[in-house]
């Protein structure tokens, strides 16, 4: 009888572990990331800056729309003073830091833009910022 005398395997790299640690991943990130641009849907024109410059991160803010008759949007829900101001102190108490980002039309009346500063202040908001286009 012969013995048949084996060689070590030699570990190799194993991709299909691999694939499921990406695939979770991208599924965990795709979930867990707010994605501010379905929030910024509503159309709105934006009022031109000479100096205007785009945000870095959106992501830890809350973006609150006005239209050019003066309509409170969350995002691209319409509600009313009443519904914003609790909905800005729910999420200043749940969520501390308030940073807000206003889009407002360029034909909103101010005293609309001003009621939202005075609402914002109210629940706390420590940054705002407008947005605006650039020429």
């Amino acid at each position: 009888m012969k013995t048949v005398r084996r060689t070590p395997l030699e570990p190799g790299f194993m991709l299909a572990p691999m694939i499921d640690m990406t695939f979770l991943l991208l599924i965990f990130f795709m979930v867990t990331t707010k994605i501010t641009k379905e929030q910024m849907k509503l159309e709105v024109a934006l009022p031109m800056a000479k100096n205007a410059v785009f945000p870095d991160n959106l992501a830890d803010r809350d973006i609150i729309n006005i239209d050019g008759t003066g309509t409170y949007y969350i995002g691209n829900e319409p509600t009313s003073k009443e519904a914003l101001a609790k909905y800005l102190a729910r999420r200043f108490k749940e969520y501390p830091p308030l940073r807000l980002y206003v889009r407002a039309d360029r034909n909103t009346p101010g005293r609309q833009i001003k009621e939202l500063m005075r609402l914002a202040a109210e629940a706390g908001a420590i940054d705002v910022i407008f947005g605006s286009y650039s020429k």
